[in-house]
Formats: C-alpha cells, structure tokens, sequence
C-alpha cells in the first residue's frame, strides 16, 4: 500500500512511452514532498475526527466559530460539500498521481508487465479485503460491505493500472465512457414515484434532501446503486438480510471513484513530464474547469453533485479541488522553497496506510486508557464544553508521535 500510495521517483521521460518498456536501472531522486504533504493533510483530517468539533459546538451553541469547524468535520447530508467531504475523493485521487511513479520505480527494477499486473492485482484484493476487515470491527461476523474507501479503491485499482498503460487519448475516453455511460445507467433507471415508500429504506418522506423530477434518479436508497446493493450485498452470509445502507453509500461507487483515480492519474503523468518544472498552470487550468463543468451539470438540473453516491458532478467537482489542492502545495513547496511547515505533514503523509489504520484501530483504546490513567478531570480543565477537543487533541498527538517513530527509522507499512 506504500507503493500503492507514496512510490514516487521523479523524471523527466516522457510518461507514456516509459510505461510501456523497462526503464535502465539507475538511482532514485528525491520525493515529491507537494504530494506526500498533501497526502499527509488529508490523511490527518481524517484522523482529526477524534477532535470532536460537532460536540464542542453543541456545547457553545451560539458560536459562529465552532459551527463552521464542526460544518467542516462532518459530511453533507446529502448535496454539496464540506472539508471533510474532500478526504476520499482526496485519498483516492493521490492513488492516481502516485501510479506513474510507482510504476517507474518498478520497471527500474526490471519488473515486465505480467509481473506487476500480478501484484497490482494482489494489491486490490488486499485492500478490499482490509477494507471490509475495518468494517467487521464491530461485528459478531464477517461485514461485508464495499463502500469502505480502502475497498473502493481497490475495487478499481486494477482498471486504473490497466488504462495507465494505454496513450492519454484512450485515458480521457476512458474517463469519459465511465461518467456518461454511469450517469446514463442512473438516468435510465426507474426514478421513485410519488407514492414511493422511502421510509422503508431508512429516509423519511419529509426528508428536505428528497429531489424530484429528473433529479429523483439521484434520491437517497431509491437509485440504481441501491437496486444493485439489494442484490448483490445478500449474496454474502449476513447477520440481517440487506435492506439500505444508513449513509446512503453504494458499493457502485467504485466506478465513477474509478474516474477520480484516473484524474489524478494524469496528475502524476503531467508532473512526470514536466520534471524539473511543476505543472502548476496546467493543474489550476484543470481543477478551475473541472469545477466549473461539475457545478453547471448540478445547477442545470443534469447530475447533482453528491459525494454519498459519488455521481459524476461529484468525480468531476471534488476531482478539480484535489487539483487546486495539488497546484497550492506545488507552489508553496516547490516553487517557493517554503518547506519546513510541511514537516509535520510529510511525516503522516509518507506512511499513510499505517495513519489509516492507526485512526480506525486505536481511538477506543487510547481515549479509554487516557481517562483511566489521567483522570477525567485534567480534561476538564477549560470546562466541559472542551473537554472532547482536549482528549481529542491528546489521542491526535499520539497517533503523530507514533508516526513520527516510525518516519524516523524508515518504518513503512507496505502492501
């Protein structure tokens, strides 16, 4: 998973004819520190949850403030986006910008194709597998389930290591046919009627997300992901046959996640090519574009932007901030030289299976053993509206100590 995430060796070769054939064995340069700090942020947002903002602002309720970092750490119900929204379109689209370079890296090894499409595809099973081993925790068997982001990666990290080897003209036809052929599949699909009985599949009818007309296609567990889901998912052995899932998330979203993968893809490609220059032009031209393109099918009525069911206008929107995020890191570290800030975010970025981990594994275990070795009182010490952010932010430093030990002896959790 290393590899899968975090390979990167520069070069200036031209990033389709390499693939293509073995690259002469040679040393490696240095890092792409813009992606690992990018990585890194994306990867401590997600570890950041133990900060609990949403209870903090509960308790100060009038506080502006606390209502926007809360707003921040939590999904959108349904349509639009918040900062936390942007952690697995994020994830998944740095899978893309640091294919180019595993590969490199690989074929500087003299690994042939057949050789590494056999550990691209262990990697995908292993990730799927992980992924549903993280969702089981809490299980008295087996969870299977797909719409874990480790899982829905390597639902398409095969496909995306298959069309990285094909000219960029097939890879944009190649996104292309997965969002229209996606979004016509949805759109041809039996939108709910009026009558359709939403609150058995866990939305009340007076759910003021519920679209309709044509957008109906995109209501919550009434769509063609859901349809899918009903099917597939009661194939596997299952303590309660299954009815919807409560986020509304759909194991489908592999395919158009698929497309963000692609996106970033083209990211590692165009850094590749453009070594010892950054792109940032070029990134910004695409993040602004992408936006713009995604915000228009939403508002046209064509596609609403969902990251729940990740639609098309969401691989196309959230895919052109991931850009922007890459050009503003670019420019910061790169161009400007501006990189000691980073530091902290490097060190959770170069290993962020392990921070993947770390965040689902251990927040139990460390917020009980804080309270029962320190007391619940040391806490409370700003008062108990604070008194999650304090424990939070104790938990956080732990998992970046953690982190930083194994950053310092070079201890990478690989796949």
């Amino acid at each position: 998973m290393h590899q899968v995430l975090n390979t990167q060796e520069e070069t200036g070769m031209d990033s389709t004819t390499t693939m293509k054939a073995p690259l002469p064995k040679g040393a490696s340069t240095p890092r792409n520190l813009a992606v690992d700090a990018y990585r890194g942020l994306v990867m401590l947002l997600m570890m950041g949850e133990v900060l609990q903002f949403s209870k903090v602002s509960a308790y100060f309720g009038h506080s502006i403030f606390w209502r926007i970092l809360a707003y921040n750490q939590s999904h959108v119900e349904w349509s639009g986006c918040s900062l936390h929204d942007m952690i697995q379109p994020s994830f998944s689209f740095l899978v893309g910008v640091a294919l180019p370079y595993s590969i490199r890296s690989r074929q500087r090894k003299g690994a042939k194709f057949p050789n590494m499409l056999a550990h691209t595809i262990w990697r995908s099973l292993v990730l799927i597998a992980l992924g549903i081993f993280l969702r089981s925790l809490e299980s008295s068997q087996t969870y299977f389930t797909f719409e874990d982001t480790l899982t829905q990666i390597g639902l398409g990290y095969t496909f995306l290591f298959l069309v990285s080897f094909r000219p960029v003209r097939d890879q944009w036809i190649a996104l292309g046919a997965i969002l229209f052929g996606y979004w016509l599949a949805w759109a041809l699909y039996p939108a709910p009627g009026p009558g359709f009985n939403y609150a058995a599949v866990g939305v009340p009818a007076d759910w003021h997300h519920l679209y309709t007309g044509f957008r109906a296609h995109w209501n919550k567990n009434s769509n063609l992901g859901q349809a899918f889901d009903v099917w597939f998912l009661n194939l596997f052995p299952r303590e309660h046959p299954f009815v919807m899932n409560d986020g509304g998330y759909l194991t489908l979203s592999f395919i158009p996640t698929l497309g963000t993968m692609i996106l970033g893809l083209f990211a590692g490609q165009w850094f590749i090519a453009s070594a010892p220059k950054q792109p940032i032009r070029r990134f910004i031209q695409a993040g602004v574009i992408l936006v713009a393109l995604g915000l228009f099918l939403h508002f046209a009525g064509i596609c609403p932007i969902v990251k729940r069911i990740w639609t098309p206008s969401w691989t196309l929107f959230s895919g052109g901030v991931c850009f922007l995020f890459l050009a503003a890191f670019s420019w910061i570290i790169d161009v400007k030289q501006k990189r000691g800030w980073a530091y902290p975010l490097i060190v959770v970025g170069t290993n962020s299976i392990a921070a993947y981990l770390i965040a689902h594994l251990w927040e139990n275990f460390l917020a009980r053993n804080l309270l029962t070795n320190l007391g619940h009182k040391i806490f409370l010490i700003l008062g108990p509206g604070l008194q999650p952010l304090l424990l939070g932010a104790a938990i956080l430093s732990i998992y970046w100590i953690f982190l930083f030990w194994m950053y310092r002896r070079k201890i990478f959790l690989r796949i």
